[in-house]
C-alpha cells in the first residue's frame, strides 16, 4: 500500500508544487488549506495525471478543525506518515509598528499552526514506526529580513522546532527536515513582496547575485521535499537543507 501525506498550504505555490510531486511520487496526497477552490484544483490536477488526493479545507491553527481534516484523510487514504508543513502567512512592517495582535496572529498561524499540524498526525507515524516530516522555513530566518521582524522570527522558530523534533522523533523512526526557500517568485508571498515594495533588487541584479544565476520556482523546492520524504534521506535529520540557488546565507 502506497505512503498518505498531507501537505498543508497546498492550494497554490511551493505547497501546490509540493503536493504535485509527491502525488507523482506515489503518494495519495492531503491537499489543505483555507482555499478550498484551490485545493479542489490541485486534487484536479493530481487525479488528471492518475494520482490520488482529497481537498481538505482547516485553519492550521485550529486543532478541531485539524483533527477534522486528517480524520478524513485517514478514511480516505490510511494512517498519515508523510507531513509537508507548509502553510504560513506573511506581513510586513517595521519593528516599531509591530502590535501585540499582529506579532500574535503571526506566531500562531506559523509556528502554533505547524505544531498543531504535527501532533495531530503524530500517532500514525509512531504506529508505522516510520515517518517524514518536512518544515518550510524561510532564508529570512537565517539572514533577518527588513520590516519582517515578526514573519522571520516565526520561521527561525520553525528551525529550531525541527532539530528538537529530529532528536525527540529521531528513536522512533521518523526525521524531520527543514527547507528554507530564498528568492522563489511565483507564489502569492514573494508577489506580496513585490506589491509592499520591498523587493528593491531589479531582477536581473538578483539573477547576477545567483551563482546558478535564475530565481527559484516551486518545483525547486518540491525536488528537495520529495527527496526528504523519500526512504533514500532515512539517514537525514535535523537539517536545514537550502534552496536557494547558492546565495549565501549567514
Amino acid at each position: 500500500m502506497g505512503k498518505t501525506a498531507l501537505v498543508t498550504g497546498a492550494a497554490a505555490g511551493i505547497g501546490r508544487a509540493c503536493a504535485l510531486r509527491l502525488a507523482r511520487d506515489g503518494m495519495a496526497i492531503g491537499v489543505l488549506d483555507l482555499n478550498l477552490e484551490g485545493c479542489e484544483r490541485v486534487v484536479a490536477e493530481i487525479k488528471a495525471a492518475g494520482g490520488k488526493a482529497i481537498a481538505l479545507k482547516a485553519s492550521i491553527a485550529d486543532r478541531a478543525q485539524v483533527t477534522a481534516a486528517v480524520t478524513r484523510l485517514r478514511e480516505a487514504f490510511g494512517p498519515v506518515t508523510v507531513l509537508v508543513n507548509n502553510a504560513g502567512i506573511t506581513g510586513f512592517a517595521a519593528f516599531e509598528d509591530l502590535t501585540d495582535e499582529v506579532w500574535d496572529r503571526m506566531m500562531t498561524v506559523n509556528l502554533k499552526g505547524p505544531f498543531i499540524v504535527t501532533q495531530v498526525v503524530l500517532a500514525d507515524m509512531k504506529a508505522a514506526k516510520w515517518g517524514r516530516i518536512v518544515n518550510l522555513s524561510s532564508s529570512s530566518a537565517q539572514t533577518g529580513a527588513l520590516n519582517m521582524a515578526h514573519y522571520a522570527s516565526s520561521k527561525g522558530a520553525i528551525i529550531a522546532l525541527t532539530r528538537s523534533l529530529a532528536r525527540e522523533l529521531g528513536p522512533l523512526g521518523i526525521t524531520c527536515n527543514n527547507i528554507p526557500p530564498g528568492s522563489v517568485m511565483g507564489t502569492e508571498m514573494s508577489q506580496a513582496s513585490v506589491a509592499a515594495g520591498l523587493t528593491a533588487i531589479p531582477e536581473d541584479k538578483l539573477i547576477g547575485a545567483i551563482p546558478v544565476r535564475r530565481v527559484g520556482e516551486p518545483d525547486d523546492i518540491a525536488g528537495a521535499c520529495s527527496w526528504l520524504a523519500s526512504e533514500g534521506a532515512g539517514y537525514v535529520t535535523g537539517q536545514t537543507i537550502g534552496v536557494n540557488g547558492g546565495r549565501v546565507v549567514s
